[in-house]
């Protein structure tokens, strides 16, 4: 991940730019590789790098051959060499950065140029020449994204990866909507990603077909290993990321395999494929070699506490694929220590995101160090197939498929952001296969009464089916049977039930009755429902004024009257585990 800082229209650029880079150096932990800035007129572009492809030559702002044109991007664009041959008009490529293709979009398609894009984004354009500024953020909003306002400068617009940069210039601030695009020429926020399960009350009736789940879902993870650095795999052992973690190592072997027998038989290197004798390998969108980094062996990761579920699973699932497997432990003390540090990052106060992000964030940590630069991680499955223990509730198939379509709208504000937060924390960058455009037609289409959870189908059953290839003749099993069919563990129960209890313990030294019956008046309507959401409120208020609370939503399940949102807090969770004794 990458950092980013727009300032559209303030009063002077040259005078402003000092504190467009400060603003920037708020977010330079996301991309501790370089800094770049661009003005001209009334804007100014910031940018904080973290170099993932076009290595030697994607610093940024990116600009046109004139310079008109100037480009501050946060993401990966997975289709850019597609995108590169399909342009109508020539184009001359300054870099080989795969954002880049993002100009010549424009120039073609004006504010759709996003349409044309298959990856994660946030981007802020500049025009010079129209004097025209567009900002856009991917259609699920796997990249963090912001927009704000100051009332001494009202006719700026203001744009980040994240609400630190925001908060010391601008006195509102709101999340930038995913799949929207920004136009200073109207002043307006459009939405431009229009997929056909947008709308819940459309109820898809089309039956699912595994074989097209399964390939769907592979391409997305083949992709995504679109790099030129080293990368892995988080690795949980829950159902999710053992897919991805199973389908990336398949990759990995059969590129690695590739790149030799291509080195063996003296064949001429291409462009999509010039550093492969430096052991650079990989895909494009038509399945031909390309460049991607692989290590000798895909390195895997999992962190919790000592003896916790997910970490047992996972190296049984490690051994299984062959990984090179880096169990990580942390102690309850280590992520209590953490807390701070994590609101600091994550921008939230929400119960959830904080317990599940503080295993991650730290983590994160431990595998910068080790000189992995991105990671591949399973967020987002349990939105598209109701995978949260609470789907067992759901009463019929049309409410299922509507808190399905909820989900997904909103996994900007909780999976994605605790994904792209806790990772990027560290200069890490966290990639999401379920999370593909072409993915979500495939299994957001799909007829929401086979998603049910049943007695004779546990939840997620589809895609564990889609995996499930013991009844085809002579394939290699993805996963061992009784990790394809593990029942869900959230994973801030997975890394060891001792976690939540240890943080619900420590809140009640923090925070008193008294307390919880005198909430701050700055809080309105917002009150926290219990002492451990009290204690995450007050310590977002020592990081950020209390309008940026706005820009918070709080995780909680539908059709359950539990306070708590842990997984373990939903009785079929004991239930389930009962039955299985």
């Amino acid at each position: 991940m990458c950092g980013i800082v727009g300032c559209h229209h303030v009063p002077d650029a040259k005078s402003f730019k000092p504190t467009a880079l400060k603003m920037a150096k708020q977010c330079r932990h996301r991309g501790p590789d370089w800094s770049g800035s661009y003005s001209s007129n009334n804007t100014v572009l910031a940018h904080e790098r973290l170099s993932i492809v076009g290595v030697e030559s994607g610093a940024q702002p990116l600009t046109n051959a004139d310079e008109s044109i100037a480009l501050a991007v946060n993401g990966e664009i997975y289709n850019h060499r597609l995108v590169r041959k399909g342009l109508k008009n020539p184009y001359h490529f300054k870099t080989h950065s795969d954002c880049e293709v993002i100009i010549p979009l424009y120039m073609e398609f004006g504010i759709d140029a996003p349409k044309h894009l298959d990856g994660m984004f946030s981007f802020v354009l500049y025009d010079k020449k129209q004097d025209r500024t567009i900002a856009a953020r991917d259609p699920i909003g796997i990249t963090s994204f912001y927009m704000g306002w100051s009332s001494s400068m009202p006719e700026a617009r203001f744009f980040a990866s994240e609400l630190k940069c925001l908060h010391a210039v601008c006195d509102k601030i709101s999340y930038f909507p995913p799949g929207h695009i920004y136009d200073s020429l109207t002043d307006k926020v459009t939405r431009y990603y229009e997929p056909s399960w947008w709308d819940p009350t459309k109820v898809p009736s089309t039956p699912v077909d595994y074989k097209l789940l399964r390939e769907t879902f592979e391409k997305s993870v083949r992709k995504r290993l679109m790099a030129e650095v080293p990368y892995g795999v988080l690795l949980s052992g829950g159902l999710d990321s053992s897919l991805v973690a199973a389908i990336a190592q398949r990759e990995t072997l059969r590129l690695k395999a590739a790149a030799l027998q291509q080195l063996e038989n003296g064949e001429t290197k291409t462009e999509e494929d010039e550093d492969i004798g430096e052991g650079l390998v990989g895909i494009d969108d038509e399945n031909k070699l390309s460049t991607v980094t692989y290590l000798p062996q895909l390195n895997s990761f999992s962190i919790g506490l000592p003896d916790a579920p997910d970490s047992k699973a996972a190296l049984e699932v490690a051994k299984f694929l062959g990984t090179k497997h880096h169990s990580m432990t942390f102690t309850i003390e280590d992520g209590l220590n953490a807390l701070s540090d994590v609101i600091y990052h994550l921008e939230t106060f929400d119960v959830t995101t904080i317990r599940a992000s503080t295993p991650m964030f730290l983590l994160s940590r431990k595998i910068k160090a080790m000189g992995v630069k991105m990671v591949l991680s399973g967020e987002g499955s349990d939105e598209i197939f109701g995978g949260y223990l609470y789907f067992h509730a759901a009463p019929d198939k049309e409410a299922f498929h509507e808190e399905t379509v909820r989900r997904v709208k909103n996994l900007h504000l909780s999976d994605c952001l605790r994904a792209n937060k806790s990772t990027s924390a560290w200069g890490l960058e966290a990639r999401v296969p379920f999370l593909d455009k072409q993915f979500l037609e495939v299994a957001m289409n799909i007829d929401p009464q086979d998603k049910m959870i049943t007695k004779e189908h546990i939840e997620k059953y589809i895609l564990r089916k889609a995996f499930d290839v013991s009844d085809e003749p002579g394939a290699k099993p993805y996963l061992p049977d009784h990790i394809l069919y593990r029942q869900k563990e959230q994973f801030s129960d997975g890394v060891g039930y001792g976690w939540i209890d240890a943080l619900k313990d420590n809140a009640e030294l923090h925070v008193t009755d008294e307390m919880i019956k005198n909430p701050k008046p700055e809080w309105g309507s917002d009150i926290p429902d219990s002492k451990e959401a009290y204690w995450y409120r007050l310590m977002f208020d020592e990081h950020f004024p209390a309008y940026c609370a706005e820009t918070v939503m709080r995780w909680t399940p539908t059709w359950s009257k539990q306070t708590d949102p842990s997984g373990r807090a939903i009785a079929i969770h004991n239930q389930k585990y009962e039955e299985a004794k």
